[in-house]
């Protein structure tokens, strides 16, 4: 367990750091550095047993430290002493409004940066327009119980991406960010990019241990593929390849017995159920206009259910402190009447594993396969996907012979499932690891770099 040190200002000495005993390192300290300033500075052991470290006011001015009474930790390589981590979450969409700098998002934002005191780190939020590239320095907005502040800080020792939406990823001024903090500073930079769900198919389909777990996918090709697929499984889904929150989901059903098509979607804060005579008729009504190039062909699974409604399971992982992945959040979303998704919007519920199984050893048996799912799919995603990826929300799916089945991966899964009482633990669980993975990322940039850098 790493310690956490209380940092004190003081104003009657100069160019010193005092520091309790337990960081004389047996190295010769010269400099003090935070985020990527340093300064060089004496160091003094305390008289005592005074656990704090205390930096000369001079000291604290020049390396830009907010004086924000947060316990920080202290790693130690070269003759430098760290302090921090200071950790930048990277975003877009700013607005003018101080109580609201970023609008809808603020309140996420707001509770994200709270745990600060038990992670041991300092958090701020910046965008593009705030970095200043000729000091080396970033207006940062900080939150605390009175709001949002800003401090001016040096660049930090971590990136948390948090950009909203693939367009503003796309956008070239925010890549460019990216990249000159990540090759001319290196600085790590974490969760980068929106996953795309047919290339997160095509790296997992070669791994042995995780092919299991995903059902049939194509890219939508021709007609006659959503033909066979229907003659294989009875559905289909069509997706949109870089969709998110459910939206464009088509399913597809074709009944042997009446020798129909039926299509389920949602349109105009809909619900919709169509039948066709053919699969022709049927792609040429409720396609029209679109662009299938970019959707995919999807099997279709026969999902368990809860009161006659399909279920899936959100599966959230996090990388901790230690960069070991974990289990952070387990929750069922039922589909709402007559929806294609089991999403909020479309009228679906959150429920507690606990509401959604009848016995407690059922429950565990299916929360023991999608640990085991999520946590071996975590570790494969991290080996093919490009970037440091510290957080992935899953969505599962549990058919009726109790076998497990990948629909879907997010690099940054939404939050509407903490929205239940019994699963506001999680939420706060996920807040803090998101930000522990930044100390630990940290200090191996400084420690070991070659861990990180690859």
């Amino acid at each position: 367990m790493r310690k956490q040190y209380q940092i004190e200002i003081l104003e009657s000495v100069s160019q010193t750091v005092y520091i309790p005993n337990e960081l004389n390192l047996h190295t010769h300290l010269t400099s003090l550095a935070f985020g990527t300033h340093s300064v060089d500075a004496a160091f003094v052991l305390h008289k005592g047993k005074k656990k704090s470290i205390v930096l000369s006011k001079d000291v604290a001015e020049a390396l830009n430290f907010p004086d924000l009474n947060i316990p920080l930790h202290a790693f130690a390589n070269n003759g430098t002493l760290y302090i921090g981590p200071l950790v930048g979450i990277f975003t877009s969409g700013f607005t003018s409004f101080p109580l609201r700098p970023v609008g809808d998002r603020t309140l996420f934002f707001a509770k994200l940066l709270s745990v600060k005191k038990t992670v041991g780190a300092i958090p701020f939020l910046f965008g593009e327009q705030h970095i200043n590239w000729d000091q080396g320095t970033i207006q940062g907005l900080f939150y605390h119980q009175e709001g949002w502040v800003t401090h001016e800080v040096p660049f930090p020792n971590v990136v948390y991406d948090r950009l909203p939406n693939r367009k503003s990823e796309r956008r070239n001024e925010l890549k460019e960010v990216r990249d000159r903090l990540q090759k001319e500073y290196l600085i790590p930079w974490y969760n980068p990019g929106f996953f795309n769900k047919l290339d997160v198919y095509e790296r997992l389909q070669n791994e042995k241990a995780i092919s299991r777990y995903l059902p049939e996918t194509h890219p939508f090709s021709s007609y006659s593929v959503i033909e066979r697929m229907l003659a294989d499984y009875g559905q289909v889904f069509l997706k949109p390849v870089n969709g998110s929150l459910g939206l464009g989901i088509h399913q597809i059903i074709y009944d042997k017995k009446e020798g129909f098509y039926y299509c389920r979607y949602r349109e105009q804060d809909e619900n919709r159920l169509r039948r066709y005579s053919s699969l022709e008729n049927l792609m040429r009504h409720v396609f029209a206009g679109r662009n299938l190039n970019r959707m995919l062909v999807q099997q279709g699974i026969h999902l368990l259910r809860y009161n006659q409604r399909p279920i899936d399971f959100r599966i959230h992982t996090n990388k901790d402190e230690n960069g070991e992945w974990r289990i952070t959040a387990a929750a069922a979303k039922i589909a709402g009447p007559g929806s294609v998704t089991t999403h909020v919007k479309s009228g679906g519920v959150i429920k507690t594993l606990d509401e959604v199984f009848e016995t407690a050893d059922e429950k565990e048996e299916a929360l023991e396969k999608l640990t085991a799912a999520a946590l071996s799919i975590s570790s494969a995603l991290e080996q093919n996907m490009e970037g440091i990826i510290g957080e992935i929300g899953f969505d599962f799916g549990l058919d009726r012979k109790g076998s497990i089945w990948l629909f879907e991966a997010n690099s940054k899964p939404g939050r509407s499932i903490f929205k239940h009482p019994r699963l506001r633990e999680f939420d706060l669980l996920t807040r803090k690891l998101s930000l522990s993975f930044a100390v630990f990322l940290a200090e191996a940039s400084i420690t070991k770099p070659e861990a990180i850098f690859r």
